[in-house]
């Protein structure tokens, strides 16, 4: 909601620090559940002048450094990934994530942000710290058919996901008018990251993702496996310290990102998806909010590493 953007940053200097406590609070919130405590040894604020794998003029910078599109995204990348079940075995049977969710939601922004925005050696780093992690992530579904972590059409399945979630995000609930050519460029320059871990084939352009999940369908289902992941995403209760909107927005939110085909696979009721719906709006209202709470992260300070404006991490 651009007009709601515009009007936000042009609060007075008294308005603006009438809204310090909230953007605080709110940050604070946005950290503590979605950072990891774990250290990394990332430090984005050095070596000056390293661009890390992408840099300010990419797409990548721009559409990753939008947190209610990513948030949103991300849950999006999850609900989807319970679709294919070689995929889901991995995560069922080599992670924690029936117990703990939040860990995995954590984990997996620790590395979108590393890739994205960290120094190159440190995003390098980690993408062979999960390629080593990936070594132990192997075994059988539950119909005999074995799978691994370093299966390259996993890999493009999980990759695929995700961008094309992240992207879906950025265009309900920051700029549906993002033209062809940007969606392309996006595509083109992720792909690296999922190629660097051992993927295949993996789509370039915004055709080339729309003609994968197209031939991916028939390889998907929707099994007591993956009703019970969605029930712990479901589950999942997220503190919200802003009045009046829901805990469970932002899987609302996530779930109104899903193409057609997945939720009709997934089945999400009529009522599902009303309340998918409203989330959605909440979200768009509520966004311009986040982002001026979330100016400080890490997105920001690649930037100045680089010497870079804050236009680098927006189409506007």
């Amino acid at each position: 909601m651009p007009s709601l953007t515009r009007l936000t940053d042009r609060l007075s200097p008294r308005q603006a620090n009438l809204l310090t406590p909230v953007h605080t609070r709110l940050r604070n919130w946005i950290v503590q559940t979605v950072a990891t405590t774990e250290d990394f040894g990332i430090d984005y604020d050095a070596p000056v002048g390293d661009p890390g794998l992408f840099g300010p003029d990419s797409a990548t910078w721009k559409i990753h450094g939008d947190f209610p599109g990513m948030m949103a995204g991300g849950i999006a990348a999850l609900m989807l990934q319970t679709l294919h079940p070689r995929a889901l075995a991995g995560v069922i049977d080599h992670s924690n994530f029936r117990t703990d969710a939040i860990g995995r939601l954590r984990r997996t922004t620790m590395f979108v942000a590393a890739t994205s925005y960290a120094p190159t050696a440190d995003a390098r780093r980690i993408i062979e710290l999960v390629d080593r992690i990936h070594d132990r992530v192997q075994g059988t579904t539950d119909e005999g058919e074995p799978y691994s972590a370093h299966d390259p059409d996993l890999l493009t399945w999980v990759h695929c996901t995700e961008m094309a979630s992240f992207l879906a995000g950025y265009q309900r609930y920051r700029r549906p008018d993002l033209s062809i050519a940007i969606q392309d460029q996006y595509f083109d320059e992720t792909r690296r990251i999922a190629e660097a871990l051992g993927a295949k084939d993996v789509p370039a352009s915004r055709a080339e993702m729309d003609a994968y999940f197209q031939a991916m369908q028939p390889e998907l289902r929707f099994d007591h496996r993956s009703r019970d992941t969605l029930a712990v995403l479901e589950s999942l209760e997220l503190p919200i310290p802003v009045a009046g909107v829901s805990r469970r927005m932002f899987l609302g939110a996530g779930a109104a990102l899903l193409p057609e085909w997945a939720r009709g696979l997934i089945d999400r009721t009529r009522r599902q998806r009303l309340v998918d719906r409203a989330s959605a709006e909440t979200l768009n209202r509520i966004a311009p909010l986040i982002r001026n709470s979330m100016r400080e992260g890490v997105a920001m300070r690649s930037a100045r590493r680089v010497g870079a404006t804050r236009s680098c991490l927006s189409f506007d």
